[in-house]
């Protein structure tokens, strides 16, 4: 089996060494920068610009999540797991607010402005300590196929 990890056969039929089939890949220091402030905007936009996007965003999020975590950089996945906790403990907190909530659309928009109160200055905290980190260019193997 050892042999067949360090052999592969391609399409073609060609045997070939892995070990050499890779290259480097730098993923800059703004990239990774950029990378790690995409789901605290996504925080923002979804709290101010209506409801439905709120909800929308919970679906979109967990992509993003997805993405992001497990970045190359670690502290892109840092970021991301501190914005998504932020959110996902709001986005869990409508569920028994909601369920018990008077009728009529007082209440709910009472809970909006405590969100938007509350989700905002959270993520352009998160977004200020983000730019004032210095990031690093990360360099990784791209294995080729």
């Amino acid at each position: 089996m050892a042999v067949l990890d360090i052999l592969s056969i391609n399409i073609s039929g060609v045997i070939s060494n892995n070990m050499s089939n890779s290259e480097l890949e730098v993923i800059t220091a703004a990239s990774a920068k950029s990378s790690a402030k995409l789901f605290n905007y996504g925080n923002i936009l979804a709290v101010l610009i209506a409801p439905p996007l709120f909800i929308f965003w919970f679906g979109a999020s967990i992509a993003f999540y997805a993405m992001l975590r497990h970045h190359p950089n670690e502290r892109v996945g840092y970021y991301t797991q501190v914005a998504a906790y932020q959110y996902y403990a709001l986005a869990g907190l409508l569920v028994p607010l909601f369920t018990f909530a008077p009728p009529g659309v007082t209440f709910w928009l009472i809970i909006w402005g405590i969100y938007i109160v509350i989700l905002v200055p959270l993520a352009i905290m998160q977004l200020i300590k983000i730019n004032r980190e210095e990031w690093k260019d990360v360099t990784i193997e791209k294995k080729q196929h």
